[in-house]
């Protein structure tokens, strides 16, 4: 079959394309302002110039463009065929014979398109975009870095020098319990720092940062050197109560060097990045051969011993030459703490060098994921444009809700579950919990099956998000009460037949009476009886039938009082006080399984107790009814005589 454009999908096309230009925009805006508050500090005071920001923000766009396309295909979607289907233009299009998936042909054509252009955002700009806003970002970090300087740890912003800061006051800039390690030249050349208190600042020519300190101490290795021809100085000690440093820094706004950016998995194209993994991989196990030939040197060998060896050892043992054990045992007490202390030193370098290439071979194998993630990331991110537009528009079809009332909260809970399932799935990938493949597509194995549900739901018209179905079956579960609402009506064809009526009214009160003393409704049943044991209450079920066509009749009256007394009649069940279902198997499976079972036993009770009352209730009613109806016919026989 050809493929051929017509009126209806260029309609459906343009309404969708308008919504979506509005929604794409929208969604990029919100994505970008939840990602700028990541690098906020980044920003503020560093007087960065507009050309600066504006590149920040276009980089940040481009690289968010990707993440936006899936969210504004959901929400235009939803409020496209929303729109439709609450202006009956959907119904319309539906009684031409038309079906929903025809409808949506051309959309599908441009959602294909948009996932293409997703893919190639994320696989040809987005490694430029991702490699630029980091080099911009670290070049950003290295304008001013007095605001950069972290409590804590130690910080390697500045030239030849090792900061570190217990406590930062962000309002005056005051750093307190300072300790400072400075190399001018050669390791022995360093110098160690504290101080109780300290400020950093940028020189007006942002040239040099002046480091002023309060009361500390400055330790320093100096050269070998004679002063004075007297004695030789390995190092100086100095105390203070003020001092100021000038620190080398160029503070104007320079890129940083990109070469180490380069490297990483989000600057990376798919064809580089599966070039790469083999490298990486080759590397990797490469490195991991190694370290495990070199810990197999601090294990202990398997014993080696010939029968030769065995019995001139047992020689010697016999001949009272030392052993071992009894070498160290003749040692004296200093000399056995020596042996111990240098046991222990080889055995905690050995540990450390072990826990270094452990550390080492850890972050190798984390690189090896971070490609494969990235990789798999482009095709998922992709994939779920299409996904999500076959969630958009069937629970618009089927919500039939436009506007951004509606669509918008439906759109935020589907995002959510898709960003907790993307988010904990890329996490627990990288951490090496999940398999790579698992964590980045649990996202799309979740929420594929529930496009092509609401999809073939939508398709056939179903009511799986009809409210007032849901409503009656939770009243249904609970044993809630459906009250009647009957009225007067307008227009009458036929007048009730009231002494037909009266006359079977007082028929289904006696079938009630006989009723009740055949069936002690107010007795337990057996379990085995009600749960594994077939039979419907029939005679209940004859005298709902015939009470309800008595209240259709005198559904007919003008009379007022009649009307009330209708409104009155409770609404019989007749089979939930028997049994919890109508389909045997399902009743024993409740009643093998014990706390549904209990639940549905005392819920069959209560329906008893409420049948019980029920019928006393009908009776009540139809007496009441009987003897209006013979009053008003006394009076009309009165009025003619």
């Amino acid at each position: 079959m050809s493929f051929r454009v017509k009126k209806l999908d260029l309609f459906v096309a343009k309404q969708f394309g308008l919504l979506f230009v509005g929604t794409f925009f929208i969604c990029l805006f919100v994505l970008m302002m939840q990602f700028l508050w990541r690098y906020v500090d980044e920003l503020i005071g560093k007087g960065l110039t507009l050309d600066v920001l504006a590149q920040f923000f276009w980089y940040m766009g481009l690289m968010l463009i990707p993440q936006a396309f899936p969210l504004a295909i959901l929400l235009s979607s939803l409020i496209t065929f929303g729109n439709l289907g609450e202006s009956s233009e959907l119904t319309a299009i539906k009684a031409a014979g038309i079906s929903l998936m025809r409808t949506m042909r051309s959309l599908i054509v441009v959602v294909l398109a948009i996932a293409a252009v997703s893919f190639y955002f994320q696989d040809v700009i987005g490694p430029e975009a991702n490699k630029s806003f980091a080099q911009l970002l670290l070049s950003m970090k290295q304008k001013s870095p007095e605001l950069e300087i972290p409590e804590g740890i130690f910080y390697d912003g500045l030239p030849n020098t090792n900061l570190y800061v217990q406590r930062k006051d962000v309002e005056t800039g005051m750093l307190y319990n300072v300790m400072i390690y400075r190399q001018s030249g050669s390791y022995e050349d360093q110098a160690i720092i504290l101080a109780d208190s300290a400020m950093l600042q940028s020189t007006a020519e942002k040239k040099h940062l002046l480091l002023t300190l309060w009361s500390g101490e400055w330790f320093e290795n100096m050269r070998s050197q004679d002063i004075g021809g007297v004695a030789e100085v390995p190092y100086r000690r100095e105390t203070f109560a003020y001092k100021q440093i000038l620190l080398d820094f160029d503070g104007s706004f320079n890129l940083a060097d990109a070469s180490g950016i380069a490297s990483s998995a989000k600057a990376k194209s798919n064809a580089r990045i599966l070039h790469d993994l083999d490298s990486i991989r080759h590397s990797n196990d490469s490195i991991g051969h190694a370290f495990y030939r070199e810990a197999l040197a601090y294990t202990f060998p398997p014993p080696s011993l010939t029968r030769g060896d065995s019995a001139q050892l047992e020689q010697m043992r016999q001949r009272g030459l030392p052993s071992t054990d009894s070498l160290f045992e003749s040692l004296g007490s200093e000399a056995r703490r020596d042996v111990v202390k240098s046991a222990a030193r080889q055995a905690q370098s050995a540990l450390n060098d072990l826990v270094m290439k452990a550390d080492y071979a850890k972050f190798l194998h984390r690189q090896e994921r971070q490609h494969l993630i990235e990789a798999i990331g482009k095709y998922t991110l992709a994939l779920s444009c299409i996904i999500f537009f076959f969630i958009g528009a069937p629970l618009g079809a089927i919500i039939r809700k436009g506007g951004l009332g509606v669509p918008v909260i439906i759109s935020v809970l589907v995002f959510i579950v898709y960003y907790i399932f993307e988010a904990s799935g890329s996490r627990m990938a990288r951490d090496d919990n999940w398999t790579v493949w698992f964590g980045k597509t649990i996202s799309t194995l979740v929420l594929a099956p529930m496009a092509v549900f609401v999809t073939y739901k939508a398709n056939n018209d179903s009511t799986v998000f009809n409210v007032d179905a849901y409503r009656l079956l939770f009243m249904r579960v609970f044993g809630l009460r459906q009250k009647r609402n009957i009225q007067s009506k307008e227009v009458i064809i036929s007048d009730p037949d009231y002494q037909a009526d009266a006359a079977q009214l007082q028929l289904i009160s006696a079938d009630i009476d006989a009723y009740s003393r055949e069936h002690h409704l107010l007795r337990w049943p057996s379990p085995v009886k009600v749960f594994f044991r077939p039979g419907d209450d029939q005679r209940i079920e004859a005298i709902s039938e015939r009470l309800e066509s008595v209240i259709d009749d005198l559904g007919n009256t003008r009379d007022a009082v009649v009307l009330h007394h209708l409104n009155e009649y409770p609404v019989l069940a007749t089979h939930a006080h028997t049994r919890p279902f109508r389909r045997r198997w399902l009743n024993a499976l409740t009643g093998l399984l014990l706390p549904l079972g209990i639940f549905f036993y005392f819920r069959m009770l209560r329906f008893r107790l409420r049948l019980y009352k029920d019928l006393k209730h009908i009776e009540k009613t139809s007496a009441a009814i009987v003897a209006h109806l013979s009053q008003r016919q006394a009076e009309a026989s009165a009025t003619q005589s």
